[in-house]
């Protein structure tokens, strides 16, 4: 089964490698089909298929099929679900001095 935590990791996952942070800044310019992609990486068919599921999973990156052609491009919404989880993450519930029963 599932967690609510393993469904969010995809998102961080998706964000902590380096070829994957790449492969979004190329997309910045816009939609790009695999062929594009592949080559400035250096990453054989497999290489990029393989980070592309990952972003693609995410829910940061989305792909359309044509022909024999994959083509992504990022998603506005994975990109507001990232930042709300974030926020959602690393913002505290309330302020508290110390919830430490031994420390007080």
């Amino acid at each position: 089964m599932r967690t609510v935590y393993q469904e969010q990791a995809k998102v961080f996952k998706a964000l902590c490698d380096p070829k994957r942070l790449a492969i979004l800044e190329q997309l910045r310019s816009g939609e790009k089909c695999a062929c594009v992609l592949q080559e400035p990486l250096d990453l054989t068919q497999s290489g990029l298929s393989y980070h592309m599921k990952i972003l693609c999973d995410s829910g940061i990156v989305v792909s359309r099929q044509e022909g024999k052609w994959t083509h992504y491009r990022l998603s506005s919404s994975g990109r507001d679900y990232a930042i709300e989880l974030l926020k959602k993450l690393t913002t505290p519930d309330v302020e508290q001095e110390s919830t430490c029963p031994r420390c007080g």
